[in-house]
């Protein structure tokens, strides 16, 4: 099992220095740091970007086209330049960019040959319209599809993160027993302590620990997109709260 995680502890401003935001603004896109803390940022939003495009009323080849030219413009008009991190969230920033994308550039995107920008990041189309048609088909507006998928993706990605820690130390199937204790379900101790042949009292141990590093790792991945740690409370409050709408 993973070393116990130990409670909450402040992350401290050498920390905020190297997050993949300040690493991203800092560079402008130009170093490889830089850039592969962009891919990562890419990889968690490409999706709400993509599901809030669509919600806009842009087809899913037009969705495609636009999200992946967003990221290349990203990139090849430096629009990071000169960002003040202290002025936002990369949220934030991420979704007032892609607004003046739609707004001021469309003609441009849509003249573009299908497949002829710079690729920057790997589009599934197939998966991107499977996951969209699992949308709420009315009374969902762009901006609460485009925060409620922001949310989902990273506590996805934090839950990836987590079994990866399991299955590093051998223990998957522990993980897969015990997971269900984060998602607020009733956690049936002593069923899974007699599938697993523990006692009842290491399941609960375990389990609190599950439930302390996720919430770890979840503070710890918020705190790549914002400027300081006072924010991180308040983007996990905005995290559920969207999960809420």
């Amino acid at each position: 099992m993973p070393p116990e995680a130990t409670d909450q502890k402040p992350l401290d401003a050498a920390r905020f220095e190297e997050t993949r935001w300040s690493v991203v603004v800092a560079a402008g896109g130009d170093s490889t740091k830089a850039g592969k803390a962009l891919a990562h940022l890419c990889e968690t939003y490409w999706y709400p970007l993509y599901a809030f495009v669509r919600r806009e009323g842009h087809g899913a080849d037009d969705a495609q086209d636009l999200t992946q030219e967003f990221f290349a413009r990203l990139l090849e008009k430096k629009w990071l330049d000169g960002v003040n991190r202290e002025k936002g969230k990369f949220r934030s920033f991420l979704l007032a960019a892609m607004r003046h994308f739609l707004a001021n550039e469309w003609d441009r995107a849509h003249r573009l040959k299908r497949g002829g920008g710079v690729t920057v990041l790997s589009l599934d189309a197939e998966t991107a319209e499977a996951r969209y048609a699992l949308e709420p088909p009315d009374g969902m507006t762009a901006d609460r599809i485009f925060e409620r998928r922001w949310a989902l993706t990273l506590l996805e990605q934090v839950l990836a993160q987590v079994r990866r820690e399991f299955m590093a130390v051998g223990r998957e199937k522990l993980f897969e027993e015990l997971k269900v204790a984060l998602t607020g379900e009733k956690v049936p101790y002593a069923e899974i302590a007699v599938r697993l042949n523990l006692s009842e009292g290491a399941i609960r141990v375990a389990v609190h620990r599950l439930r302390t590093r996720y919430r770890e790792l979840l503070r710890a991945e918020i705190g790549e997109t914002v400027a300081t740690e006072s924010e991180i409370d308040a983007e996990v409050q905005h995290l559920f709260a969207a999960l809420a709408a």
